[in-house]
């Protein structure tokens, strides 16, 4: 069939290649390598003053408005902090890499499939994966994955960890922290090595499965930084809630899957800071997509015309199109106009 012919089709899917797992919050004293404690939750009680922006109409009627700013602004929220004695937060989860062959999960359309996978591969043969394998390991060998917990940290080392054939390799970094977050272009042993396993494992390879772990050196007794839930009842009793697994301090995966893939600096000449790969680049923090599709530069309308028209995008952007697929998702045209 020729090209003219294909049509996306309307049930496409690709599973995801990274499986992450939650990320565990343990603590312990500095110079203790050995004694671990659960960094635990616990609820705090607090009486704040008002200081959000108050409506308009209270700016017209001074009585109340000053009633309003008087009142106590009373709050129940969940904290994370380690213990008195402790000054190191540990950080444990795992990855596993699976291959990226080219094709589609789930695809109701032979012929748009034969058509896409013959896109894919022809990318794979020509670049393999060591540019977006290089990318992600830069990205959990820096500690982005931390989040606030890297910015108020005074040190910190990682260790990855994967054990084949009865024999432990480890990947170490003593000073996280010599990696910048917006940069990309770095070279060393570390790197290669974690990029050539990732490779390895989005090529299917080899069976790729690895643990990290990160600590933290933050001062005795300081808060630490789990994931916060997104409160959906706004009749909860708690304003803030805390993940815990098991009455344990955790973050998200899906928190920590975000960072690994902010890895997209193609959308824009000379980006300033890097972006997680997302079909519109969309950063809900900064309430911006700074993939548009006025701009033809959104996942849809490069990987439509790439498949669909044979209009192949530059290098940089097939990088995002193959990433957009390795993070996975629902790519099926609706139909509907």
């Amino acid at each position: 069939m020729s090209k003219d012919k294909i049509t996306t089709a309307s049930v496409l899917a690709f599973e995801r290649s990274f499986d992450i797992s939650d990320a565990i919050f343990a603590q312990q004293k500095s110079h203790d390598d050995q004694k671990l404690t659960p960094v635990l939750l616990s609820e705090k009680s607090v009486r704040g003053t008002i200081s959000n922006r108050l409506k308009n109409a209270l700016a017209n009627d001074p009585a109340k408005l000053d009633a309003e700013i008087q009142k106590a602004n009373l709050q129940t929220v969940d904290v994370a902090a380690l213990d008195a004695d402790k000054d190191t937060l540990v950080v444990k989860w795992s990855c596993k890499v699976l291959p990226f062959l080219g094709s589609p999960s789930v695809c109701n359309d032979i012929d748009y499939q034969e058509e896409l996978t013959k896109t894919t591969q022809s990318y794979i043969k020509a670049e393999g994966m060591q540019a977006l394998a290089k990318r992600y390991a830069i990205n959990i060998l820096n500690g982005r994955w931390l989040w606030r917990n890297r910015m108020v940290a005074e040190q910190i080392s990682i260790s990855i960890t994967r054990k084949k054939d009865d024999k432990i390799a480890t990947i170490e970094v003593s000073d996280v922290k010599q990696y910048q977050l917006n940069s990309f272009d770095y070279d060393d042993k570390s790197v290669n090595d974690l990029a050539a396993l990732i490779e390895a494992g989005l090529l299917g390879k080899e069976f790729v499965i690895f643990d990290i772990q990160a600590k933290l050196k933050m001062g005795l007794g300081q808060e630490v930084y789990p994931s916060q839930e997104l409160i959906l009842d706004t009749g909860k009793e708690k304003s803030k809630v805390l993940y815990e697994k098991n009455g344990q301090a955790a973050m998200h995966s899906q928190k920590i899957s975000n960072a690994i893939r902010t890895i997209d600096t193609w959308y824009a000449e000379n980006a300033e800071f890097p972006i997680a790969i997302e079909p519109y680049g969309a950063v809900t923090t900064m309430g911006h997509a700074f993939r548009q599709p006025k701009q033809k530069q959104d996942f849809y309308t490069l990987f439509d015309n790439w498949v669909l028209k044979g209009e192949k995008p530059t290098l940089e952007q097939q990088h995002y199109v193959i990433a957009v697929l390795i993070r996975g998702g629902v790519f099926g045209a609706s139909g509907k106009e």
